[in-house]
């Protein structure tokens, strides 16, 4: 299934003339962690698991408060250029400093419309010059059909820390416009870029991977690497 950000927007693009009160929230937020916790409860029993309700009821509490002290985790996609060559900039932004962010490693699983494509021979040159570390996922790509031709494809872009920003993260991917039908009118034929997934594999345990952890995904450890590790796909927050 794919990822979907908690609070989410995504990038449109725009083709030119394309030819082609605080004591009453806590109260709530109470009432609501002990109907989750109950509902929790009942799930455990209904499933005939072992552990017993107070066990499971501290566990969840823990969960919760361990989630409470969280900061979010924050994604934002920026088009750089005009015309029907663009930049996909991506950026995210941990809440919090983490002293040893050294150790993670960011990748970041981008979905292309029909109505875009990246050039594979693009990205082979760029990997080439250290300028990103990108590479298609996707078979059988033809970067000459026209959209209405076209399937929507993938590439894994391996983030870099943001030289300016300890606890940041950013990702380059050049993409083009592809051919659209002809219009009767001139106008503008707009294409939306969707969150991405985003993928964090650590060297060591984090509090921030049991908090917005969702579940584990197999990929490439590092771009020259054919080794496979189980990378954390992560909840976060889009920001336009």
């Amino acid at each position: 299934e794919r990822h979907k950000a908690c609070a989410g927007s995504s990038v449109r693009f725009s083709s030119p003339r394309a030819p082609l009160g605080s004591a009453f929230s806590s109260v709530l937020a109470a009432r609501a962690v002990g109907v989750w916790a109950v509902a929790w409860l009942l799930l455990w029993e209904a499933a005939g698991l072992t552990s017993t309700p107070a066990a499971a009821f501290t566990a969840a509490l823990t969960d919760a408060g361990i989630r409470a002290t969280c900061s979010e985790i924050i994604l934002r996609q920026e088009v750089l250029k005009d015309g029907f060559h663009r930049d996909l900039l991506i950026k995210v932004k941990f809440g919090e400093s983490i002293e040893d962010l050294q150790t993670c490693r960011l990748l970041i699983k981008q979905y292309i419309p029909t109505g875009l494509f990246v050039d594979p021979y693009e990205l082979a040159s760029l990997r080439e010059r250290n300028i990103t570390e990108a590479v298609m996922v996707s078979e059988d790509f033809n970067i000459e059909a026209p959209n209405y031709l076209s399937k929507e494809s993938e590439v894994l872009i391996y983030a870099r820390q943001d030289s300016q920003c300890i606890d940041c993260f950013q990702a380059f991917l050049p993409v083009h416009y592809r051919y659209h039908r002809p219009h009767s009118k001139d106008g503008e034929t707009f294409i939306v870029v969707n969150n991405p997934d985003l993928l964090m594999y650590c060297d060591q345990e984090f509090p921030i991977l049991k908090c917005w952890a969702q579940k584990q995904v197999a990929a490439p450890c590092a771009l020259k690497n054919k080794d496979i590790c189980q990378w954390n796909n992560m909840k976060y927050k889009s920001v336009s």
